[in-house]
This record gives C-alpha cells, structure tokens and sequence, in this order.
C-alpha cells in the first residue's frame, strides 16, 4: 500500500469544497460586475474611479512610512542588546495578533479628539480620514516590516562580523557592505506585502475612514451592498479589488509565510562592534520610540477597558455569539488545511503540489469584501441572505484563515510524512490509528499554533459579520464597532478588554495544550 493512498481523496474534498466556495462568490461577481457594469459602462464613473484612487494612494502612503520607519527600527535592535529585547519582539507581535478593532480603538483612545494625546496637548485632534488610516496601517504594519527586516539581518554570518571588526569598518560602512545587501534583496517582497494588506484593509477604514472622501475598494463594497443594494456597482468595484490583490499576492507571495514566522529574541550571531555615545543613544531613542508606538495604545486598551461601564447583556450575546462563530470556524480551517498539507508533502506531480498550493492561496487573491459580495447575492437570490448568515460567516472566516493555518501546518507536515511514512506503511499503521498514535502527538504544536490563528482571526473578524450580521447576529468586533458609531467610547473599551482577553487566552491555551507531550 503507497503511504499516500488515504490522503488524496480527503485533500481532492477539500480542494473541491475551496473552489466550490470561491466559484460561487466569484460567479455573481463576474456575471453582474461583466453584463452590467464592463459591458454598459454605466458603473465605472468618477465615484469608482475616486475610489481606485485612494485605495492606491493609502497603501502606497502606508506602505512607504510603514518601510520606511521599519529600517531604523530593525537597524537599532540588531546593534543594540539590551534588557527587555525579547520582551519588546513579543510586544511588536501583539498588533497582529489582537483583533484590529481592538487595536483601533486604542488608537482612537490615545489619538482621537478627546484622547490622551488631545488632552495633553489641550486641543483636540481629528484622526479620522486619510491621517487616521495612515497611523493606524503604520501601528499595524511598522511591527510587522520590523520582524522581517530583523530576520533579514539575523542571518548575516558571524564570519562577515567578524571580518568587519578586523578592518576596523565604521558604522556606516557596516551599514553599507554588510547590512544594506541583506536588506535592500528584500523590501520589494516587504512593501508588496503590506501594500497588500493596506489595499484589502477593511476595518481600519471602515472606523477611521471618516465618510466617503476615505473610502477604499472594500469599504465601498460593503456600502454598495449594505446601504445602497447596487449589487453592479458592487461587484464592478469587487473586479478591480480582485485584480489589484491577486497582482499583490504573486508579488508578496514568498513574504505571507514569513509574517507569521518570528525573528530570534536574541541576536544571531556576535557583532564585534562598540559604537559612539551619540549613535548609541541615538539607537536607543529610535528603540524607545517605537516601543512607545506599540506599547501606549495597547495599554490604553487595559486601562480603558478596566475603568469601563460594561453593558453586560449585550456584550454577554455578543461574546457567546463569537464563540460560537469562532469555534466551528477553526475547526473547519484545520480540517480543509491538514489534508492539503499532508497531500501536498506526499504529492509526486509537480503540477498537483502547484493546484493544492494555488487552493489556498485562493483564498488571499479573492478578497473577504469579494468573496462576500458574491455569497450575499447567492444567498438574496435565493431568500437565505438571513437564515443562513451565520453559517456564511463561519465558512467565510474559515476560508480567510486557511492560508494562514495551512502556512503553520505545512512545513511541519512535510518533516513528519518523511520521516513516518515509510515506516507506518511497513507496520500497517493508518487512519484514526495513525493519526492518533503518530500525527497527533508529533504535530500537536503546529496544530495548536494553526487552531489559535484560525480562532482569533474568526474571533476579530469584521468583513462578514458586517455584511451578513443583524441585531440577532452580533459578534464583539460588531459590537464595538456599533458603540464606537454611537460615541460610547467608554462601552466600546470594555467589550474591546473582553475580546483582547478571550484572544490572548485562546493564544495562550493553545500554545501551552501544543506544548505539552
């Protein structure tokens, strides 16, 4: 018996209910987006246009800060070691792994008009709009480009260190020779993925954006549907969001698995180097500041959220809703992730290892807002918009966290099918007993770790729940999101505190129940 026999039909199921999912969000998509707006020319006007245009011109922005303030940061962790280095790392992974409506609200809390910032400076400050958006994709996407960058600049040799210190290099020419090289081969993957990122961005606009002025191809989605119901001038602007991610996805593809990935805690490889008192402390103000960055906005999160009047009832439905939502969504994640990433190591065609990867990257070329906008006129169609919303929202949320899930799983999967197959094939060990005897004690941490992103990208999400949500279907990121729109800021921080905590938790759950033998 080949060790790969049971393994394929599981994946082609799963391969086939991702393209199912895909094809009947995209076939709306084209049918109106191509009949009535192509064709016709009467949906691509000024208003999309305006739209195109300042969907481009915040993620290019966006994107430009993001790099841009990220170099000197990654330059001043790996020349500077210093107590709390390891600390500070896990600090820059919490924007990424708190729901972004958490993280929005923290920086409305510390930058908005009656924020932190407004009453110390005693004037108040207006963040909504194209400044609003700026700050929150930097806070985002700052961390992010760091921990890249840093492992960029990890893998530098100690030799090429060591090589430096006997030639008596200055700062700059170490700068120049050693670590620009290491860097520069990089930032075009960089910067595509996080124009990405900002291109597809939802929640951040949508509560920042401040009205039509600051509307981004997903925003306008979701008003061309939610308030509007033109579904052709809604799936026209579904097309272009369409091409211009999966543009950004092949061009950002090989830098998606290393955001999920962690820079060393310590530094790789000794540096051989002392440093003048001013570019030390100039270092260290560069580390300080970006710390402050991170750091103030998630404390503003505890310490609002601590002080909050919390509406009990509502966030008590609001939070079972989520779990509710959040649970079956992961498992369905892991379930369509794990056989296309135990087929995939098992593959011997090239060409059904490139059709089991492209299926998971379907998932990140057709955006949620797209996906979304196809699913809703499916669904209108056939009078289920309502009755079936929450298990849209569930299979959405999965099929938005399969990229994500499949990215852990797989290299994982890969170590343990070559070094297990040949023997379970030649012991007769297969199915349940395999799997449970074999694949689950060897693969609990990868799964643990795919599970906890699965759950807490379902459990933050805001791109479903908005479009397929009612009063009857509300979620925590639904929620906040309606008591930040009616100004209970102090409401919105305590069910915001009650989310970042159900995260974490999750996170950490997870972590330790992978950890453990």
């Amino acid at each position: 018996m080949t060790p790969h026999r049971g393994t394929m039909p599981v994946a082609g199921l799963a391969l086939l209910a991702i393209v199912i999912a895909v094809l009947v969000g995209l076939a709306p998509v084209a049918a109106i987006g191509i009949g009535e707006g192509l064709v016709t020319g009467h949906v691509i006007d000024a208003y999309v246009l305006r739209i195109l245009w300042f969907t481009l011109l915040q993620a290019g922005l966006s994107t430009a800060l993001s790099v841009a303030l990220a170099i000197p940061v990654a330059l001043a962790l790996a020349r500077v070691d210093f107590l709390g280095r390891g600390l500070l790392l896990r600090l820059f992974a919490l924007p990424l792994a708190l729901p972004a409506i958490v993280v929005i609200l923290g920086i409305v809390t510390v930058y908005g008009r009656t924020g932190w910032l407004s009453q110390l400076l005693g004037q108040p400050l207006d963040i909504y709009g194209l400044s609003g958006i700026l700050l929150a994709h930097v806070f985002f996407n700052l961390p992010l480009a760091t921990r890249i960058i840093l492992q960029q600049l990890d893998g530098i040799s100690a030799e090429s260190w060591r090589l430096a210190a006997q030639l008596d290099f200055t700062p700059l020419a170490r700068f120049r020779l050693i670590e620009w090289p290491q860097i520069k081969g990089s930032l075009a993957g960089i910067a595509s993925l996080i124009f990405l990122i900002c291109a597809a961005s939802f929640a951040v606009v949508l509560t920042l954006g401040g009205g039509p002025a600051a509307t981004t191809l997903e925003v306008g989605i979701y008003q061309a549907l939610r308030f509007d119901y033109d579904p052709a001038r809604a799936t026209v602007l579904a097309l272009v969001q369409l091409a211009l991610c999966g543009l950004f996805v092949l061009l950002a593809g090989h830098y998606a698995s290393a955001a999920q990935s962690w820079p060393a805690l310590r530094r790789a490889a000794p540096r051989y180097e002392t440093h003048s008192a001013g570019l030390s402390l100039i270092m260290r103000l560069t580390i300080a500041l970006a710390a402050a960055f991170v750091g103030i906005p998630i404390l503003a999160i505890v310490i609002s959220g601590v002080l909050a009047e919390f509406n009990w009832p509502a966030l008590a439905y609001a939070t079972l809703t989520s779990l509710v939502i959040a649970l079956p969504a992961s498992f369905l994640s892991i379930a369509l992730a794990w056989p296309i990433a135990a087929a995939s190591a098992r593959a011997r065609s090239p060409s059904w290892r490139s059709l089991l990867n492209l299926a998971a990257l379907l998932t990140l070329i057709v955006p949620p807002a797209v996906l979304a906008t196809g699913w809703f006129i499916a669904a209108s169609r056939a009078g289920l918009a309502f009755s079936a919303a929450p298990f849209l929202v569930i299979s959405m949320n999965a099929l938005m966290a399969l990229p994500f899930a499949l990215g852990t799983l797989s290299p994982s999967v890969q170590q343990a099918m070559a070094q297990h197959d040949r023997l379970c094939s030649s012991l007769g060990i297969s199915g349940w007993r395999r799997l449970r005897l074999i694949d689950l004690p060897v693969l609990r941490r990868p799964l643990g770790l795919a599970m906890a992103m699965a759950f807490v990208l379902s459990l933050g999400d805001l791109t479903a729940i908005t479009l397929f949500g009612s009063q009857s279907l509300m979620t925590l990121p639904a929620l906040i999101y309606a008591q930040m729109g009616s100004y209970r800021i102090d409401a919105a921080a305590g069910s915001a505190l009650v989310l970042a905590i159900f995260s974490m938790a999750v996170i950490t759950l997870l972590d330790k129940w992978s950890a453990t033998a």
